[in-house]
């Protein structure tokens, strides 16, 4: 396999329930610490070279917290954090993460929040539109309902690099796709954005998932974005609700098994590479 796999996306944290409230008793497996160390046998067992760690929480002790296991890590390729886009001072503090190489960008955990129409926020756009100055990426985390919002910021940003996590999280387990597909078009027609194949386990029946639940999705986001704009992604240690680690990698590993060594060399390494400058 090429030495050139990068997991894009996942997470690690030192499990604190005021700070990881997100994690409710539904998930009791998450409720302890993810490190580097439980993370990189995963990485040697499918043959990855590295990770892109998201942040986990909505804090800058959060970036602080990442930078220190880059530090130490060097599998660690790049780092996904957080810094509040609607605040005064944002460009001062995008500024002062311009020093640190390994970051590569930010994320706001925009399906958690109360107000629909969040990312249209003046002041979040005003954040938003300070990224490319700095050179960073900004990942969309959302669920489908908010494409359409997705597209009216993508297409305000023509120029900003943006990727959706997780294909926008579509009821896997419900099969219904034709609503989530409608509004992903319009926004992979949008050529600044990419795509995460990533985190679909969780959207699925954590229990009962076959392999050939998640074909019509996928074959969705690989019609939409073609090979040049999909990037691989587990969501470790998230996937563990449904699935391991090995189990994730090889739904994506026999999906794509049909395409061309090219083809699989851009999902699985380049296209990360080139979306966050790795």
């Amino acid at each position: 396999m090429s030495q050139n796999f990068i997991d894009a996306h996942q997470h690690f944290w030192a499990y604190n329930p005021q700070k990881h409230s997100w994690i409710d008793d539904n998930m009791p497996i998450l409720k302890r610490d993810f490190l580097p160390k439980d993370l990189l046998p995963h990485l040697q067992n499918c043959g990855l070279l590295g990770c892109v760690v998201v942040q986990a929480d909505q804090s800058e002790a959060e970036n602080a917290f990442q930078l220190a296991n880059a530090q130490q890590n060097d599998f660690i390729k790049g780092i996904v954090g957080w810094v509040n886009l609607q605040a005064e001072n944002v460009e001062e503090r995008l500024e002062y993460y311009s020093q640190f190489n390994l970051m590569k960008g930010f994320r706001h955990v925009i399906h958690d929040e109360a107000d629909g129409d969040f990312m249209l926020r003046a002041a979040f756009l005003r954040g938003i539109g300070l990224l490319k100055k700095y050179g960073f990426t900004y990942d969309i985390l959302i669920f489908p309902e908010h494409l359409p919002n997705t597209l009216k910021l993508v297409e305000t940003f023509p120029d900003q690099p943006f990727v959706i996590d997780h294909i926008a999280k579509p009821p896997i387990k419900t099969g219904d796709i034709a609503a989530w597909q409608k509004a992903l078009k319009n926004v992979a027609e949008q050529g600044n954005v990419s795509c995460k194949i990533s985190g679909m386990v969780t959207e699925a029946d954590w229990k009962n998932w076959q392999q050939k639940d998640f074909t019509p999705y996928l074959n969705q986001v690989v019609e939409l974005f073609g090979t040049d704009r999909i990037i691989y992604g587990s969501d470790w240690p998230v996937c563990q609700l449904a699935a391991t680690y090995e189990d994730m990698f090889s739904i994506v590993k026999h999906y794509f098994s049909t395409f061309s060594a090219s083809e699989q060399q851009k999902f699985f390494g380049d296209n990360a590479i080139q979306f966050y400058n790795l």
